[in-house]
């Protein structure tokens, strides 16, 4: 028993341990977070199920010219028979020529042992397996261009989360700092009233505190769109919920501004866009899928081998060999056969609704000609001038933080009023959050371009 105890005790310790050491930290980077991503999102293993499924119609449609078999079988009863159709036996025994009264009535009952069967192998079609396979393949795809849109809208969204994480922890840094400093004038101000030095104000310690009030706020917001942002990025990076998940990058930075001129980019887009392929496969599946039901007017040829068995055992075999009998019959023979199927109301409709999905097709193909480079035009605009944008806000961040600690510094050497530090804390502080949300806008617009372009497979 003290064995069997320590036994139990040291495996609740190892389960103890062991769950201890599962628990860590991920540390991941913008680029480990993307592949991370694309490796757990749900989304994407539904649209690549969706291919496999695309894959198994075109097995289907390929497989239409194979063998064909056909057996139905069961077990019944027959009524019994006595004798035959011109030679029969009445109840008495007596045989006599002719039918009598009584020669089919049900005498009895046999087990009913029934088979038939056919083995039938399509020899040519007339253009229906091969426009819908070709259908198919082309349907394969379109499919893979969903999986290639939906990675992309993987991207965008993490890059979205990671950088937007970063902005709302640097603007709660920054806010803090700034809290920090207008706290400490307040004290400062708190000071000067309690000893009745300085030039000091009941208004400057008002307008101070309403400072703090207000930079508070806006901590409380920032963290906020922090936890957010964190959360959304563990979910599509899939991070357990006991694991701790950290940034590598330390601070919101601009990404380097995406080389080529629009012309190069616009060109690139109209040959790599999954959309652009999707809408090429498309159309050519739309125009199979339009011949495929012309085609169903054509007739099918095969070949193959038909027969039947009925055997009642306790039923009388019919002497007269000019009698059929159902109950007892076997019989088997190769066939070659023509098979036509015409619904002259139907086909004609599904002929002119597959015409008209791939004109649709071939409309939709039209406008991404000109959609396509106009989305690069809107997007390449923006990056350049949210590039531009990050260069002047950086300048203008950095002054007015000079702004900021000459005005604190000649506040507490008593020169400057409060008014004055409070403006110079709110111009810096709006000028850097400008700073940091135009750097995430610029960032996930670069991205976004990247996509637009086609650069991601």
């Amino acid at each position: 028993m003290r064995s069997l105890a320590i036994s139990s005790f040291t495996g609740i310790c190892f389960l103890f341990a062991l769950g201890t050491v599962q628990a860590g930290t991920v540390v991941l980077d913008l680029s480990q977070s993307i592949e991370r991503a694309l490796k757990t999102d749900a989304r994407i293993q539904e649209k690549e199920k969706l291919v496999e499924a695309a894959r198994g119609l075109l097995a289907e449609a390929r497989g239409a010219d194979d063998w064909i078999f056909n057996v139905n079988s069961f077990v019944g009863f027959s009524p019994t028979l006595r004798g035959g159709l011109f030679e029969t036996t009445d109840s008495s025994g007596k045989r006599t020529v002719g039918i009598p009264d009584n020669a089919f009535d049900i005498d009895g009952l046999s087990p009913w042992y029934y088979v038939d069967f056919s083995f039938i192998k399509p020899l040519r079609t007339f253009g229906k397996i091969e426009h819908y396979s070709k259908a198919a393949a082309g349907n394969i795809q379109v499919k893979q261009g969903d999986v290639a849109l939906q990675r992309n809208q993987t991207r965008l969204e993490v890059t979205r989360a990671y950088n937007g994480y970063l902005a709302a922890r640097d603007t709660r840094y920054l806010l803090e700092d700034a809290e920090k400093k207008l706290q400490s004038a307040v004290e400062l101000v708190e000071g000067w009233l309690e000893e009745g030095e300085g030039e000091a104000k009941q208004s400057d310690l008002f307008a101070l505190q309403t400072g703090v009030a207000l930079v508070q706020r806006y901590i409380a917001e920032a963290t906020g769109f922090e936890n957010i942002a964190m959360a959304g990025l563990r979910l599509l990076t899939g991070v357990a919920p006991d694991d701790e998940l950290k940034l590598a990058d330390q601070r919101l930075r601009p990404v380097k501004l995406p080389e080529g001129d629009l012309k190069t980019l616009q060109a690139q887009a109209l040959v790599e866009r999954p959309e652009m392929r999707q809408l090429a496969a498309g159309l050519q599946a739309r125009r199979e899928w339009m011949l495929a039901k012309k085609s169903e007017s054509h007739p099918d040829l095969y070949t193959g081998v038909a027969g039947v068995i009925s055997y009642s055992p306790l039923r009388e075999d019919l002497t007269s060999v000019s009698a059929y009998d159902p109950f007892n019959s076997a019989g088997a023979t190769p066939i070659l056969g023509l098979k036509w199927e015409w619904a002259s109301g139907r086909q004609p409709a599904q002929v002119l609704q597959a015409r008209a999905e791939m004109e649709s097709t071939m409309a939709l193909e039209a406008f991404a000609q000109q959609g396509i480079p106009f989305q690069v035009a809107e997007l390449y605009h923006t990056v350049h001038a949210h590039h531009e944008m990050v260069q002047k806000l950086y300048e203008g961040s950095r002054s007015g933080r000079r702004w900021m600690i000459s005005s604190y510094a000649d506040f507490e050497a008593g020169v400057e009023e409060a008014d004055k530090v409070i403006s110079a804390f709110l111009g810096y502080i709006q000028a850097y959050s400008d700073y940091l949300k135009t750097v995430n806008d610029y960032n996930l617009q670069v991205a976004k371009l990247r996509v637009a372009t086609g650069e991601y497979k």
